[in-house]
């Protein structure tokens, strides 16, 4: 069978520099990983194989060079004949391992975290639990000077019964005769040399002969968990709190899950929310605007007495320090913006109606000088 170009296999120019050579490795290698692909292990396990060989002879500069020479007949005669196309042994998966590191790119553990939990239970004994996702909703008043809440939640949790070991009290899980308690199995395919997860034990080592009837084998049971949530002042719409080790249980001494709460801040029926100030708009009479007096304005801790000064225009915003939402993990407070809004008479009774035309003929001249500055300009512009 005639074997491909290895430039062709990763998809790059003849010309590639080890940059791109190493780039195109890493792309193709997560792709066609067996463990990313159980339903279609066997083929991406050769795509795989041929990928790695790729890589192994293009990104050593003898061995390119050889190769771009002589091609894959010139590599079998340097290597030496009867050897295979290489004349070395080489494991694809360790190829995989020096490229990406451990913590490389991806963070943490590679293969727990691009190819699932399968490989991390192998590596550390058991199956981290799933995280959990809850919303709690709250007042605005709570949102603003925090809370204590009790959430109900249902969770899988460590069985009573076998302590989460899934075996019947009195009995022990067995060595795994297939992995020998590896959890994987070594399998070798002419030069390729790679393990893979035990089937028979899914990768923990163990077999359970004698389940425990209360989690049948599992390990973990169903229950509804009472959990005390403390909520920080100034907490806002759509934030988000980590409740560690509160998710669910893991399989086989895994760590549990977390639990992450968001938090849904019911409307304020008189004040909205910009970051730490607190906005309310409120309706004054047009006497009062005119005039000038004092008015009650609600706040969150009661209400207060604030001044409006005679000739007060609708729109005016006066603000109240310290009255608005405490910062985040902070004893500083924002404060309240009041936006006084004039509200124009309606139903005006014959005397009203009479009275306002007397007052706006003696007003003309000095009264309204908002008014007459903008006629003022309107007559210089279209002169």
């Amino acid at each position: 069978m005639t074997k491909r170009d290895y430039y062709e296999i990763l998809g790059i120019s003849r010309d590639a520099t080890p940059e791109e050579i190493k780039k195109a490795y890493r792309r193709l290698a997560v792709k066609y990983h067996p463990d990313r692909n159980l339903d279609n292990a066997k083929e991406s396990e050769e795509k795989f194989k041929e990928v790695s060989e790729a890589y192994k002879i293009l990104s050593d500069p003898e061995k390119r060079r050889i190769y771009d020479q002589y091609g894959h007949q010139g590599l079998e005669a340097e290597m030496g004949a009867g050897t295979g196309w290489t004349g070395f042994d080489f494991d694809p998966f360790k190829i995989f391992e020096e490229v990406f590191g451990r913590g490389d790119v991806f963070g943490g553990d590679i293969f727990g975290d691009i190819f699932g939990r399968r490989t991390r239970t192998r590596e550390r004994g058991g199956e981290p639990g799933a995280d959990l996702q809850y919303n709690l909703e709250i007042s605005f008043k709570e949102a603003a000077f925090g809370t204590e809440k009790s959430i109900e939640v249902p969770k899988y949790e460590i069985c009573p019964t076998c302590k989460g070991s899934g075996v019947k009290p009195g009995y022990h899980p067995q060595i795994c005769p297939a992995c020998e308690g590896r959890g994987y199995v070594e399998v070798r395919q002419g030069f390729f040399s790679f393990s893979r997860t035990c089937t028979q034990c899914q990768g923990r080592g163990t077999i359970i002969r004698n389940p425990c009837k209360q989690c049948h084998g599992t390990g973990r049971v169903k229950r509804v968990k009472k959990i005390k949530v403390t909520i920080p002042a100034g907490v806002n719409d759509g934030s988000r709190l980590r409740l560690r080790g509160e998710g669910e249980a893991g399989f086989g001494g895994g760590p549990p899950g977390d639990l992450f709460i968001t938090i849904r801040v019911r409307p304020h029926p008189l004040f909205t929310r910009e970051g730490d100030n607190i906005i309310i708009e409120v309706p004054i009479s047009f006497a009062l605007a005119a005039l000038g007096g004092e008015i009650s304005i609600p706040t969150l801790n009661g209400k207060v007495r604030l001044k409006i000064p005679s000739g007060t225009q609708s729109g005016k915003i006066f603000r109240l320090r310290g009255k608005g939402v405490p910062h985040l993990n902070s004893f500083q407070r924002g404060d309240e913006l009041v936006k006084v809004v004039v509200e124009t008479p309606v139903n005006l009774t014959l005397e009203q109606r009479q009275l306002l035309k007397r007052f706006d003929e003696l007003g003309r001249n000095n009264g309204q000088p908002k008014v007459k500055e903008f006629f003022s300009k309107v007559r210089k512009l279209f002169r």
